[in-house]
């Protein structure tokens, strides 16, 4: 087992798997509309792909520069995913995700968790 991380075969394996999970979701999209789109996805999972070529270049003693080029090319697909999740109409603001209902801090009795019945 020891060979097959060090060598970075077990990083081919997960880009493998990686690239079958990019293909399944876009046939998906394609076939029934749903599911995430394109770009974003190709973009979030490029991100992760190239960190994990970055840790295969350096598992296998590549120069410095190839792990620098995958890691610079990492942080682009990176910022593109951020910049089309800021651009979405479900990001008005920089809540990230957080509806309105939750900017009040704490928890309020408003909440299904307080009027919720304990049974006897």
């Amino acid at each position: 087992m020891a060979d097959v991380i060090l060598s970075g075969r077990i990083i081919d394996l997960i880009l493998a798997l990686v690239a079958l999970e990019a293909l399944a979701l876009l046939a998906y999209r394609a076939r029934t509309g749903r599911g995430p789109a394109p770009f974003p996805l190709l973009c979030n999972l490029g991100s992760g792909a190239c960190l994990m070529l970055a840790l295969r270049a350096g598992l296998t003693g590549a120069p410095w520069w190839q792990i620098a080029a995958c890691l610079a090319l990492s942080f682009a697909a990176h910022l593109g995913d951020l910049v089309t999740r800021l651009r979405s109409p479900n990001h008005q603001d920089l809540s990230f995700g957080r509806s309105p209902r939750f900017r009040e801090p704490g928890t309020s009795t408003n909440q299904p968790a307080f009027k919720a019945k304990i049974p006897s």
